[in-house]
């Protein structure tokens, strides 16, 4: 995969002025060194000395937003590309693996969700927070120019602040729901049932687990499993139709086989096509640490 560990690709894009505030005291120097300590800290990710695995190079422009994925499921089906075609916006191509279209079904946990230099709301037992919350969304494949990414045709989250800031500043579909997720005996019972008003009905019952024996590797380079998973931007449109990009970068997906038991999906109604069965390709992650860019026209 050519992996690259490196620690000069993220400059922060802090304010350096040396001014001193009028009437504030100058910090002592031992006050000062803890200072520069801890904001360096919160500047830098950890999934930042690790790029050499990325398709194209990270943006210049410093990250906004950081996050960590827990407890994740991919489940996918192939669909045929005349029926993806109707229901994806004209400005995207469609990103086809042996000539078959791709739609994505993913629950999983979100946590210590927060912009740059600003410390994650506390988690407060179960309870949803904007930096500690359930999601669900429903994805496929496409390009823009020469940059393969997702399309999200929604997003379900618990938070509600959450998703009317993602709405609002990044133009994401976002939909409220009520969501649970246990951890049985390692593995997660997931439930959701979309509320937010005046959206299609959406609900989601499954039961997953990684396979047992199954340990966590990155997906290989012109695989199926690279091609779904290995992607390093989102797109979306705003209210006027310009297509918008949002890039992100983590470390390679860290997949293991996984079983799921499918109780109950719904969430397609909204989108034109009618998932049959269960999901023919489905993959486990337990963790995934990941920063995001301001969306950019394209």
């Amino acid at each position: 995969m050519g992996r690259h560990d490196t620690g000069r690709h993220d400059t922060g894009g802090q304010d350096t002025g040396r001014g001193n505030v009028p009437g504030c005291q100058p910090l002592s120097s031992e006050v000062r060194a803890v200072s520069l300590t801890d904001a360096s800290a919160m500047l830098k990710h950890p999934s930042l000395y690790e790029i050499g695995h990325r398709p194209y190079p990270l943006p210049k422009r410093p990250w906004i937003m950081a996050m960590n994925w827990h407890d994740l499921l991919f489940m996918h089906w192939d669909i045929d590309p005349q029926v993806m075609r109707a229901i994806v916006p004209a400005a995207f191509e469609l990103d086809l693996f042996d000539d078959r279209a791709w739609l994505g079904v993913v629950p999983f946990r979100m946590s210590d969700v927060r912009p740059r230099c600003v410390p994650a709301l506390p988690r407060s037992g179960r309870r949803a927070n904007p930096s500690h919350f359930l999601e669900l969304n429903v994805r496929t494949y496409v390009r823009c120019g020469d940059r393969p990414g997702v399309l999200f045709f929604s997003l379900d989250a618990e938070s509600r602040l959450a998703v009317r800031a993602a709405r609002r500043f990044f133009h994401l579909p976002y939909f409220d729901a009520r969501m649970s997720m246990t951890l049985p005996d390692g593995g997660v019972d997931f439930r959701s049932h979309r509320t937010h008003r005046n959206a299609p009905p959406a609900d989601l019952a499954v039961r997953y687990r990684p396979c047992p024996g199954s340990t966590p590797s990155p997906a290989s380079a012109g695989t199926l499993e690279y091609f779904l998973t290995e992607r390093y931007c989102l797109y979306t449109q705003d209210a006027r139709g310009r297509v918008l990009r949002v890039d992100i970068h983590h470390v390679p997906w860290p997949l293991q086989a996984a079983t799921v038991d499918v109780d109950e999906l719904a969430m397609t109604s909204g989108v034109g096509v009618e998932l049959v069965g269960p999901p023919p390709l489905v993959h486990f992650a337990r963790r995934l640490d990941v920063v995001a860019w301001r969306n950019q026209p394209v």
